[in-house]
């Protein structure tokens, strides 16, 4: 495989995990927020809603940095996943403890 390939492929795998990752990560973000804000601090769901889904455009614009910045595709994904795996437990926990709904 020549250089210029593999740079090409490494590009492409890099801009899925951006794509792919980064929107999980800040969906799964998001609905951490919008369960936890009610819950922690009282927050209106609605402004709670609201808040998450603005923080997560953060949130992504971070995981798209993370990604290219990484040293390695690997590296890149195995980070996207812990934090995924992270929010997705949070969620879970959240959910149980407001029965799937916020305050």
């Amino acid at each position: 495989m020549s250089s210029s390939l593999r740079y090409r492929l490494g590009v492409a795998v890099r801009a899925v995990a951006a794509i792919l990752g980064g929107y999980g990560v800040a969906a799964l973000f998001a609905a951490v927020l919008a369960l936890c804000l009610p819950f922690a601090f009282g927050m209106a769901r609605s402004e709670a809603t609201m808040t998450g889904t603005l923080a997560s455009f953060l949130v992504f614009a971070l995981a798209v940095m993370w990604v290219f910045a990484a040293r390695s595709a690997l590296r890149a994904w195995s980070g996207l996943v812990v934090v995924a795996g992270s929010l997705g437990v949070l969620l879970l926990v959240l959910l149980r403890l407001t029965g799937g709904q916020a305050a």
